[in-house]
């Protein structure tokens, strides 16, 4: 459910904060007013798509925050758990900024996301029912997806055992296709994936090795002017009349005799004495070195021709050790999966007539349940357009037959299409092409009475679904919308009394112009204005005393126990 919403700098609102309720929310207001900006700020916290053009004038970015409660969803706790976004609290603060520059920053719970990841969440908390959904009802390829939504726990296991299967058909098939397309380029793809996987597996290449061999080989070819060094080093250090560390170290007794007489001598004798020792581990080490060190022709000959194979292999596959070892994984798969499929041709086939055989099983049994779902669709469908005023009317879905080279989809192997005969003696037909605009509002209106109560989505938002129908039919459609918050929250915007008196709360929506800039303010009405702005909407701008009667008995009959 939506707590609150704070807008700032969203196109002619400058700055609203908003606290909503439980049940039903009703925003009414002249057109123009903002009312559907504030739908677009839902929208936008939803995942909707963001752009410069939302941001006020004059501003540099626009901000907007929601704070939602969350249900118990299991798909949601799953979503959110993944992404690592904390929700121990039951509560979800969503933060979105745009930017003019461009740049777009979202945060769930302080957790920074993307869009992509909002637009996940947001499927759980908001559905958002306007002019796009009454699109999906003209476009058949969303119909399939209603049915299912209706039918979710019947469909869904078959449906992801369908997928399972179809993803592994498809697998199957590409490989036959890909074999059969062509044999003798198939088999040259065989034979060079073969060469390639034994040449780079037999050089037996390691992460690393290049650098430690380049490292040797510099030790061995440099030989002498080690040793030079490293004699050199103990011979001065150590050797001689007068070696190095000796004389230091008679310099240390001195000035180590004078330490005590002053704060200088103190710390020249404590950095000679740091040097000293510093020197003598010099010459330690450097005699151990030498102690070391060894020439190796042989080694220095298998170090060269090591280095040679891999400078060849890189030549071929790659640019380092990593990248010829990271070409090797891929063609090493790739390799199997031919040689897999290459053992046997008719072993390939029958593999794909078994899979055809059994993704057409589970598709059919898929569809036999979404058959039964439409027809049980179409019966509650009926009752709830009866209720709206279309008695007459018959819906059905309906399922058309795929052809044989296209008889399977990742959706399964039907094709499905809502019909809809509005008046008797006519016939039957899409509903895209017969239902008018106020049949069409009336038919969404049904769908999403019936999936209300099963959806899951803590607030569903109504942007004005009531257009092109009036009289008792505005009353039906408000009684629906009111069996909806019944289930879920409602935030509504209409232009319909009707519907505006059965909401529980009710925001006015207003614009004015200050100092040549348009400013959106909301006002939460009480009863006594909530029976004015009614008025309003019955009579327009001049209100008579009957008009306000009218009105109170429209939010009487509304609640009449309050």
């Amino acid at each position: 459910m939506l707590q609150e919403l704070t807008i700032d700098n969203l196109a002619i609102i400058k700055h609203l904060s908003l606290e909503f309720a439980d049940r039903m929310t009703v925003l009414t207001g002249e057109t123009g007013a903002g009312k559907s900006i504030i739908i677009d700020a839902v929208g936008l916290l939803a995942g909707g798509r963001g752009s410069q053009e939302f941001i006020r004038r004059g501003e540099e970015k626009l901000r907007l925050q929601g704070q939602f409660t969350l249900t118990t969803d299991p798909g949601l706790t799953a979503l959110l758990d993944s992404l690592g976004i904390d929700h121990q609290d039951g509560t979800l603060i969503i933060m979105r900024e745009i930017h003019r520059n461009g740049r777009n920053t979202i945060r769930a719970n302080g957790q920074l996301i993307n869009t992509t990841m909002l637009r996940q969440i947001g499927a759980y908390l908001v559905d958002i029912q306007g002019q796009n959904e009454h699109q999906q009802l003209l476009q058949p390829e969303k119909h399939l997806g209603m049915l299912d939504q209706f039918a979710h726990k019947e469909v869904q296991p078959l449906l992801a055992r369908y997928q399972e299967l179809y993803h592994s058909y498809t697998d199957l098939k590409a490989a036959v296709n890909k074999k059969q397309a062509n044999e003798q380029q198939w088999a040259q793809r065989l034979d060079m994936l073969r060469y390639q996987v034994n040449e780079i597996g037999s050089a037996q290449l390691k992460a690393g090795e290049e650098e430690q061999l380049t490292s040797e080989r510099d030790r061995l070819e440099h030989f002498q002017q080690i040793n030079n060094a490293l004699q050199q080093a103990v011979a001065t250090f150590n050797e001689g009349e007068a070696p190095v560390l000796d004389r230091v170290a008679t310099v240390m007794e001195a000035i180590n005799g004078i330490a005590a007489f002053d704060d200088e001598y103190d710390s020249l004798s404590k950095a000679l004495n740091d040097a000293y020792y510093a020197l003598q581990d010099v010459a330690n080490e450097a005699g151990q070195q030498l102690d070391l060190l060894e020439f190796d022709d042989q080694r220095l000959a298998e170090i060269d021709q090591r280095l040679t194979l891999i400078g060849d292999l890189e030549h071929k596959y790659g640019d380092t050790v990593e990248k010829v070892l990271a070409y090797y994984q891929k063609i090493k798969k790739e390799l199997d999966s031919m040689e897999a499929a290459a053992d046997s041709s008719s072993d390939l086939e029958e593999r794909l007539s078994t899979a055809e055989d059994q993704l057409l099983k589970t598709g059919e049994e898929l569809s036999q349940v979404r058959q039964r779902a439409a027809h049980d669709l179409a019966k509650r469908v009926h009752q709830q357009l009866a209720e709206l005023y279309m008695a007459k009317a018959d819906f059905e879905v309906h399922f058309a037959k795929r052809s044989s080279t296209t008889r399977f989809t990742p959706t399964g192997i039907d094709d499905v299409e809502f019909y809809i005969q509005t008046n008797p003696g006519e016939s039957m037909g899409p509903l895209a092409k017969i239902a008018s605009g106020g049949e069409l509002s009336r038919v969404m209106l049904a769908l999403k009475t019936i999936f209300a109560a099963n959806e899951g989505v803590t607030s569903i938002i109504f942007d004005e679904v009531d257009t092109g129908v009036s009289g008792r039919v505005a009353q039906a459609i408000a009684d629906k919308i009111r069996l909806i918050a019944a289930h879920s929250q409602v935030l509504c915007i209409t232009h319909l009394p009707q519907v505006a008196a059965v909401a529980q709360h009710h925001f006015l929506i207003k614009k004015s112009v200050h100092d040549d800039r348009t400013t959106t303010t909301v006002t939460s009405l009480k009863p006594a204005q909530r029976v004015d702005e009614l008025a309003r909407m019955l009579s327009g701008e001049k209100v008579t005393k009957l008009t306000k009667e009218h009105a109170k008995e429209l939010l009487q009959m509304a609640h009449p126990r309050q």
